[in-house]
């Protein structure tokens, strides 16, 4: 086979052995719905850019794209009187529908909500394929494909991308100088407190989705300027802001912080720009915060943008791949209840925030941006909450994925409440 499989997606595969470990994209086309020819602008998109008949070798951690014509999974679904909801129950399903584990199959799911003058078009896919970046190009050109007809030309990607040992090999000096944050970073982990998981329930994951406006966004961003943060740091101190009430009792003893994820697309280190090459290039790291009563957002917000600012120059989410790829050796002799809380004991978080620019990524592959476009991605066994934050036309839409084994749906609408009531309140 010709693709080998990076640490990260190695561990997704890891991952999914335990549940389905699908991300679920979302656009609107502002055209009214023709299946045939949708399903013909799916089959030219993915035959032409050569994303059909994918072979995976999981235990080798090897995979190719064999060619041939394309199945098209297609649902065709009524969008109703509210598009947005409808397409929160199609996510949320399509989340907990499983891949094949092996072999020969195809990874991608699409359905269409059909709403008259417009429809959205879903695409669900194994998430170990690729990354939300190659997703948005590919959503584009099917969008192109669809409006286009026969005038669209599919690109042609490469799709067998360098694995992580090049990546490694070329900071090898920073890994060796962030040996002390890898430390840190373990010590961290010991003074977190502990998300609680429910005995006995399935990992299943659910969805809801918030959309904050373009005026209240730009607002946001302002002011996320003025404290001398990104929109990144906003959120993660946001969310850690919401889910602390959570924590009560957890917190406790030597486990008085506590943490949440930002997950990375580390692409630009070592490979072209998902417009040329498809695929999966993730990583990601932790902050941590003592969380006292009172703690204001600004300061908070200023806080952790120094963790994650050292992060990002010292490069230590390439400390997480070493980490991952230490889990990977033990991972082997685990029983599998030992699997499923593995993580959660030893690397704990509250949430994670995954952030997406659709509109940047949209003009990098050639067109302006679309009219909407969201998203929802798993939780995994790391994190019981992860936020799929994306841009796109001024707007930001918030996809929260949850573990209903960790919170109910009343507590994850409440946490996200509690986002945009912080959002909207923000002044500079």
């Amino acid at each position: 086979m010709k693709g080998r499989l990076n640490l990260f997606q190695r561990t997704m595969l890891r991952w999914r052995a335990l549940h389905p470990y699908n991300a679920v994209h979302v656009l609107r086309i502002d055209a009214p719905l023709d299946v045939a020819r949708l399903r013909a602008a799916i089959a030219r998109t993915l035959e032409g850019e050569g994303l059909t008949g994918l072979r995976l070798d999981a235990a080798r951690g090897r995979y190719d794209y064999a060619g041939g014509p394309a199945p098209v999974s297609l649902a065709v679904l009524p969008a109703g009187a509210d598009a947005q909801r409808a397409a929160e129950e199609v996510i949320e399903r399509e989340l907990n529908a499983a891949f094949p584990a092996d072999g020969a199959f195809d990874p991608f799911r699409f359905f269409a909500l059909d709403g008259g003058d417009r429809f959205h078009l879903g695409l669900a896919y194994d998430h170990f394929i690729a990354g939300g970046d190659s997703i948005v190009v590919l959503m584009k050109d099917l969008h192109d494909a669809y409006v286009e007809g026969e005038r669209f030309t599919p690109r042609r990607l490469d799709r067998y991308p360098a694995a992580y040992g090049r990546l490694l090999a070329r900071h090898a000096g920073r890994l060796v100088a962030g040996l002390p944050g890898l430390v840190e970073m373990i010590r961290s982990c010991r003074h977190t407190a502990r998300p609680h998981y429910r005995e006995g329930v399935p990992p299943t994951n659910a969805f809801l989705l918030r959309t904050v406006d373009a005026a209240t966004l730009a607002q946001a961003r302002r002011v996320a300027r003025s404290w001398g943060v990104t929109l990144n740091d906003l959120l993660l101190a946001l969310l850690l802001q919401a889910m602390a009430p959570l924590a009560g009792e957890r917190r406790g003893g030597r486990r008085r912080m506590m943490a949440a994820a930002s997950i990375v697309n580390i692409r630009g280190d070592f490979q072209p720009p998902a417009s040329s090459v498809f695929g999966q290039f993730l990583s990601s790291f932790r902050v941590t915060h003592p969380m006292p009563a009172g703690q204001e957002l600004p300061a908070l917000a200023r806080d952790l943008q120094v963790q994650t600012r050292r992060t990002k120059q010292r490069k230590y989410y390439l400390q997480t791949l070493t980490g991952i790829a230490a889990s990977g050796l033990a991972w082997r002799f685990m029983a599998p209840e030992v699997r499923a809380v593995f993580h959660a004991k030893n690397y704990p978080v509250w949430g994670g925030v995954t952030l997406l620019n659709v509109e940047a990524l949209w003009r990098e592959a050639g067109g302006q941006a679309p009219a909407d476009y969201f998203r929802g991605v798993p939780t995994g066994p790391m994190a019981p909450l992860v936020v799929a934050a994306s841009t796109v036309n001024g707007r930001l839409h918030l996809g929260y994925s949850w573990r209903v084994a960790a919170f109910d749906r009343e507590t994850v609408d409440n946490v996200a409440a509690r986002v945009l009531a912080g959002i909207r309140s923000l002044a500079p």
